[in-house]
């Protein structure tokens, strides 16, 4: 089941909406603006991601309800390095994958891409401080992977898997 929308907010709509529609490649398609319950108002705006699922965000103005030194950054915000909390999208073709590096770096993205040996993803970070992914499975799950995924969930101390190759692809470069 997926899902139909996820949303976050935005310290710079016109940062965040050049992002996801240009480096993303997503279409803006519904705004909703109105008043906060403490009288201030807010801005919600959603994209296409395709597939029926949304990816919104809002912009806030109600100083009654939110601190004015608040972080976008998911992660940060709490205290974590950037990869912990991240949006995840599916590339379904290698040339979904490799259009979406080009993409990311003909917008000014540095990316990052990473071999996880099951997926391959590309990674960066939206004017939010969000980490952003393309990621494409590269081999299917089988039986015994979920055997291990049942056992390691339950392990206090899992087997390490080998580290991921890193390979960083500046914008411009």
């Amino acid at each position: 089941m997926g899902f139909h929308h996820v949303a976050f907010a935005s310290r710079d709509t016109q940062a965040t909406h050049r992002f996801y529609t240009e480096a993303m490649g997503f279409e803006l398609v519904k705004t909703n603006t109105g008043k906060t319950p403490a009288g201030g108002w807010a801005k919600h705006f959603f994209y296409d991601t395709g597939g029926g699922s949304l990816i919104a965000f809002w912009e806030i103005h109600d100083d009654a309800q939110v601190k004015p030194d608040w972080s976008s950054d998911i992660s940060g915000g709490c205290g974590l390095p950037p990869w912990v909390n991240h949006l995840a999208f599916e590339a379904h073709t290698e040339e979904q994958y490799q259009a979406a590096l080009v993409r990311w770096n003909d917008n000014g993205q540095d990316v990052a891409e990473v071999d996880h040996v099951f997926c391959k993803s590309l990674y960066t970070a939206d004017p939010n401080g969000i980490t952003v992914e393309w990621c494409i499975t590269t081999q299917p799950f089988t039986e015994a992977d979920k055997k291990k995924a049942a056992e390691d969930l339950e392990n206090p101390k899992p087997e390490f898997a080998p580290q991921p190759a890193v390979q960083v692809h500046r914008a411009g470069g």
